[in-house]
């Protein structure tokens, strides 16, 4: 692991342990989010603690000059309209074969998507400013594109089990390990936006959606919808990689060949 990744995921998990651990310790003690609002501070510092540990990290490597250029890197906005168009369909291929196979119930309506994704920027969107930012490709310089993807989900997945015992989260009591399911086409959905757009802004946008979407549709437990999203994601990922791999040798080709003619030519 590059030392970059080591002070990412430094900085990740200790500012992660500090905020989710006070909330842990009153949790456990019978004190929910709901009860204390005070709690959402060290809440908070835990839920930025990928965003935080970018910049952080980023900026003592040196990549970055400072938050102007470090944010300018995640905002990236101009992209075709066929890179836009790849993230929400790959946002409806997560949500629609779990409302299909495990039902659910309807939430806030589909138009509230519009207010909701710009806040879901601080409700988990800014989290891949580390996850896909740094981590998915500083690991990719040295594993595959599969390796790399397995492991930052495992990373992500570890990441957020406070969670599911802090009172008061969206993730209290629920089933763990479909959740992890859920993560692991996540992350191929998103390393595959990487690599595809090279954008960190574009995987931002994907988990905003995605984030909207569990407030519009409440779906079922039932783990098989899991199952299926996550092959399916899975599956358009690599085709996704596998499209984009001929595209780039076919343009490579392309240049060789004028480069060529016009060599002769002269």
């Amino acid at each position: 692991m590059s030392r970059l990744n080591k002070t990412y995921l430094g900085f990740t998990f200790l500012f992660m342990a500090i905020g989710w651990g006070i909330c842990l310790l009153c949790s456990f003690n019978g004190i929910s989010l709901n009860d204390s609002k005070w709690l959402y501070a060290p809440f908070l510092l835990g839920g930025w603690s990928p965003t935080i540990a970018s910049y952080l990290s980023l900026r003592g490597d040196n990549q970055v000059a400072g938050m102007k250029e470090w944010l300018k890197n995640i905002f990236d906005l101009k992209h075709n309209v066929l890179s836009y168009l790849m993230v929400a369909v790959m946002a409806i291929i997560f949500i629609l074969p779990q409302c299909l196979i495990s039902g659910y119930e309807s939430g806030a309506p589909v138009f509230a998507i519009i207010v909701m994704i710009p806040m879901m920027l601080v409700g988990g969107g800014l989290e891949e400013a580390g996850w896909r930012y740094i981590l998915q490709p500083e690991l990719e310089k040295k594993y595959p594109f599969t390796v790399s993807t397995i492991l930052v989900s495992v990373i992500w997945w570890l990441w957020h089990l406070p969670l599911f015992y802090i009172q008061g989260t969206g993730q209290f009591g629920q089933n763990y390990f479909a959740f992890g399911i859920n993560v692991l086409g996540l992350s191929f959905a998103l390393a595959s936006i990487r690599k595809n757009t090279g954008s960190v802004w574009l995987c931002v946008l994907f988990h905003c959606i995605v984030n909207s979407f569990s407030g519009i549709f409440i779906i079922h437990d039932n783990i098989w919808g899991n199952i299926a999203a996550t092959m399916i994601l899975i599956l358009c990922s690599y085709a996704l990689v596998a499209v984009n791999g001929r595209l780039k040798v076919f343009i490579l080709l392309n240049d060789f060949t004028c480069h060529e003619t016009r060599l002769h030519n002269a």
